[in-house]
C-alpha cells in the first residue's frame, strides 16, 4: 500500500492508503469524500458550540429579528415548545438573533463538548504528523458520534431546520455561502502529482503516475476540474528553511565580529608568544613571582 499526503493548495488533509493497483477515478472519488467528510465534521461541530450556548436554532421568518418584530408578526417558534435538551434549560439570549437562548444545563453541555472533541480529533490534521491514515470508516464514525450526542441532549431530535440535523441527514444546503466554496463536488475532483494530473479514465491506475514501489509516501494534490495545475512543493520544507536561515544567521554574525576584530588580535594568543617554547622546555610555565619581604 502506498502511503498518500493529501494537501489542499498548501495546506496538509490527511493521509490516505491506497493499492497501486487501484483505479485512479476510485482513489479520487475516496479521497474526495473524505475531504468532505472532514469539512461537514467541522461545520457540525462549530454549530454545536453554538447550541451549547444558546440552544437550537430559530426558523428561517424569525431569525434575525428583534423581540417586538417577533410579537408584532405574531410569530411562534413551535419546534422550541418540543425540542427542549435532557434536564431542563437555562435562558441565554443568542447577541445574533440565530438561536432560541434555551441552553442546556451544565450536564449536557458537558457531553456535547466532550463529543466535539473527540470527534475533532478523529480527523485532526495532526494525524499526519503522528502517520496515522485516515478512512471514510472513521469520517463515519467520527459524525456517528455527534449523532448519538445530539440524541442524548436532545430526545426529541432537533428541529428539521436546524443546521445541525440537516447536515447529519445529508440534507444540507450550502448555497451562497463560504462553505460551498470549499467542498469539491465528486463529478469535478482532480489529484495532481507532481505537476502531472491524474486523468480519471477507466484504463487509469494509481501504477501509472505513481510508479511501481507499494511501500512509497507520495504527496497529492486535491483541485477542483478547471482550476489548472496546483503549485509545487518547495524544495525544502518549513522546518528545513528555518534551519538554514538559522545557519546563515549564525555565520553572519561570525563574520561581523572578525571584521571588528583587529588584524593583530592573535597576538594575545598564547600560542603567539615567541617565548612559551623555551619556558615550556624549561618547565618554568604558569610560575607565579612573589615579592621578598
Amino acid at each position: 500500500m502506498v502511503l498518500i499526503h493529501v494537501k489542499y493548495g498548501d495546506d496538509s488533509q490527511f493521509l490516505y492508503e491506497a493499492s497501486l493497483e487501484t483505479p485512479v477515478d476510485e482513489c479520487t472519488l475516496n479521497i474526495t469524500s473524505i475531504y468532505n467528510g472532514r469539512l461537514k465534521i467541522s461545520r457540525i461541530c462549530s454549530e454545536m458550540e453554538e447550541l451549547k450556548k444558546h440552544g437550537t436554532l430559530l426558523p428561517p421568518e424569525i431569525i434575525g429579528l428583534t423581540d417586538e418584530q417577533v410579537v408584532e408578526l405574531k410569530l411562534i417558534d413551535k419546534w422550541g415548545e418540543t425540542c427542549i435538551p435532557s434536564g431542563g434549560y437555562t435562558f441565554h439570549k443568542d447577541p445574533i438573533g440565530r438561536r432560541n437562548g434555551k441552553q442546556p444545563n451544565e450536564n449536557m453541555q458537558n457531553v456535547l463538548t466532550k463529543t466535539i472533541e473527540e470527534a475533532k480529533a478523529c480527523v485532526s490534521k495532526k494525524l499526519v504528523q503522528s502517520q496515522i491514515p485516515l478512512t471514510q470508516k472513521k469520517v463515519q464514525e467520527a459524525l456517528d458520534i455527534l449523532r448519538g450526542a445530539i440524541m442524548i441532549v436532545y430526545p426529541m431530535n432537533l428541529p428539521p431546520h436546524d443546521n445541525i440535523r440537516l447536515e447529519i441527514e445529508n440534507n444540507e444546503d450550502l448555497t451562497g455561502t463560504h462553505a460551498s466554496l470549499e467542498v469539491i463536488a465528486p463529478n469535478v475532483a482532480q489529484l495532481w502529482f507532481s505537476g502531472r494530473e491524474l486523468v480519471r479514465e477507466p484504463n487509469k491506475k494509481m501504477k501509472d503516475y505513481l510508479g511501481r514501489n507499494e511501500k512509497t509516501k507520495v504527496v497529492l494534490k486535491l483541485t477542483k476540474t478547471g482550476s489548472g495545475p496546483p503549485a509545487r512543493e518547495p524544495p525544502l520544507s518549513e522546518q528545513d528553511r528555518k534551519l538554514l536561515m538559522a545557519e546563515a544567521f549564525k555565520k553572519q554574525e561570525e563574520l561581523k565580529k572578525l571584521d571588528q576584530d583587529d588584524d593583530d588580535v592573535y597576538l594575545n594568543s598564547p600560542w603567539a608568544d615567541g617565548g612559551s617554547l623555551k619556558r615550556n622546555l624549561h618547565h618554568i610555565d604558569n610560575i607565579s613571582w612573589k615579592p621578598t619581604k
